[in-house]
C-alpha cells in the first residue's frame, strides 16, 4: 500500500501560501463570528435589562440571528470557501503532475478553476455528486465487511473500521477533483466519471492510507488538546471568567491547527496518493460497470458524461440540494 508521505509533504510545503491563505480566512471568520454573536448577545442583554423587550422576543431574536448567520455561512462557503479550496486542489494537482510550482500559485489556482468551468458552483455540483458516489462505494465495502461480523468482537471491529472509512471517504472526492484538473477532458462530467473509475481501480491504497492518516490526525488533535488543557487549568485559579477565556484559547488553537494545517496536509497526501497510484492506469468498462452496480449516483454521472450534457449552474445547485450528496 503506497502512502507517499514524503512526496505529499514536499508538495504540502510547496503550497504553503494557500495553507496560509486558508488559515487567514479561518481566523477572520472566527473573529467575525465572535464579534457578531457578541454584539447580538450584548444587544439582547441590554434590551432585556432595560425592559424594552420580553424574554420571548429576545429568544426569537437569537433564533433569527443564528438563522441569518447559517444562511450567510452557506452562501460564503458555496461561493468563496469552495473557490479557495478548488484553487488549492488545482495547484496541488499541478505540482504532483508536473513537479513544477507556479510562481504565483494563488493566481494560478484561480485561473485553473476559471478555465475548467464557467462558475465555481458548477464544479461544486460535480464535486458533490462525486462525494455521493464515494460514499456509496464505501458503504458497499462496509456492507461486505458486516457479512463476516458474526461474533461481537469482530462486529465491534467492523463498526470502528466503518467509521474510519466514512471519515476517510470525505477526502477522496477532492482527489478526484484533482484528477479533473490534470485531465485533458473538457467535459467535466466525463472527467469526473474517469476519475471515479480510476478510484475504483485503486481504492484499496487510496482509502486504506487515507483511513490511517485520518486516525492519526484525530489522535494528534487529541494530543494537542490534552497538552494545551493545563493552560485553562492555570487560568481557572484566577477566576471563572479567565478559565472560560483559557478554554476558548485552547479550543481555538487546536481548531486552527486542525483545520488550517492537519486537514490540508491530509488532503495533500490523499491527492498525491491517488494521482501517483493511478498515473499508469486508464479507465475501463469493467470497473465502470462494477461501480454502476454499486452506485446510483455513478449511473447518473455516467449518463451525463455519455450524453455530453453541458454543465450549468442549475445542475450545481440541484446536486448541492440533493440529500444523497450530504456527507
Amino acid at each position: 500500500m503506497g502512502l507517499h508521505f514524503r512526496t505529499a509533504t514536499d508538495v504540502f510545503v510547496k503550497t504553503l501560501p494557500f495553507v496560509a491563505l486558508r488559515i487567514g480566512i479561518g481566523l477572520l471568520l472566527g473573529a467575525f463570528a465572535t464579534v457578531y454573536f457578541g454584539s447580538v448577545g450584548w444587544l439582547g442583554y441590554t434590551l432585556l435589562e432595560s425592559g424594552s423587550i420580553s424574554e420571548l422576543i429576545a429568544l426569537g431574536g437569537v433564533v433569527l440571528a443564528v438563522a441569518i448567520f447559517i444562511a450567510a455561512w452557506r452562501m460564503f462557503s458555496r461561493y468563496v470557501l469552495y473557490a479557495v479550496k478548488a484553487a488549492h486542489i488545482a495547484v496541488i494537482a499541478h505540482v504532483v503532475d508536473t513537479g513544477e510550482v507556479p510562481s504565483n500559485q494563488i493566481r494560478f489556482g484561480k485561473d485553473r478553476v476559471a478555465e475548467r468551468v464557467v462558475e465555481t458552483t458548477v464544479l461544486f455540483g460535480v464535486d458533490q455528486l462525486v462525494k455521493a458516489i464515494v460514499k456509496q462505494l464505501t458503504n458497499a465495502v462496509v456492507s461486505l465487511g458486516s457479512l463476516v461480523a458474526v461474533v461481537p468482537t469482530l462486529r465491534t471491529f467492523v463498526r470502528v473500521v466503518a467509521r474510519a472509512l466514512g471519515l476517510a471517504a470525505n477526502y477522496v472526492d477532492e482527489a478526484i477533483v484533482a484528477y479533473m484538473f490534470t485531465s485533458d477532458e473538457q467535459n467535466p462530467w466525463k472527467a469526473a466519471k474517469d476519475g471515479v473509475v480510476l478510484y475504483g481501480k485503486n481504492w484499496k491504497p487510496v482509502l486504506g492510507s487515507t483511513m490511517l492518516i485520518v486516525i492519526g490526525m484525530y489522535a494528534t488533535a487529541f494530543v494537542l488538546l490534552t497538552a494545551l488543557a493545563p493552560i485553562a487549568s492555570v487560568l481557572a485559579d484566577l477566576s471563572p471568567a479567565f478559565e472560560v477565556v483559557g478554554w476558548v484559547v485552547v479550543a481555538g488553537t487546536v481548531l486552527t491547527i486542525y483545520s488550517g494545517v492537519l486537514k490540508p496536509w491530509v488532503k495533500t497526501v490523499v491527492i498525491t496518493t491517488f494521482l501517483v497510484e493511478s498515473r499508469d492506469d486508464t479507465p475501463d468498462s469493467e470497473t465502470a460497470d462494477w461501480i454502476a452496480g454499486k452506485s446510483e449516483s455513478f449511473r447518473e454521472l455516467a449518463g451525463k458524461a455519455e450524453s455530453e450534457e453541458p454543465v450549468t449552474a442549475d445542475d450545481a445547485h440541484a446536486q448541492a440540494a440533493d440529500p444523497r450528496t450530504v456527507s
